[in-house]
């Protein structure tokens, strides 16, 4: 039987290695990009659990409004992405800080 301590320790795990993703790798925007969406798939997985634990749908309801947030972020950003690498031809967080006023 797989109980609600599995389901949070799981979402703290994949939370985890989000995190640390974001501190080891500065370097591409992708991946920065793809840590975040790991992040938030970690809550969804906790709201999911604590929802379906204690009955209640709003946890549910509450996750796909999250994952839509988390669909018009992943476009914009990639579409900000596409921007960038054709007027630079480059990726590199390092560089497209060069941008500032």
């Amino acid at each position: 039987m797989i109980t609600l301590a599995h389901f949070i320790v799981l979402g703290a795990v994949l939370f985890c290695i989000a995190l640390a993703s974001l501190f080891i790798n500065r370097k591409n925007v992708i991946v920065l990009l793809m840590s975040i969406e790991l992040m938030l798939l970690a809550v969804n997985i906790n709201f999911v659990a604590f929802s379906r634990f204690l009955g209640d749908v709003a946890g549910q309801v509450f996750v796909f409004f999250i994952l839509t947030v988390a669909a018009a972020e992943t476009a914009i950003g990639l579409a900000i992405l596409v921007l960038l690498f054709r007027n630079r031809s480059t990726i590199n967080v390092a560089e497209i800080d060069s941008m500032k006023g």
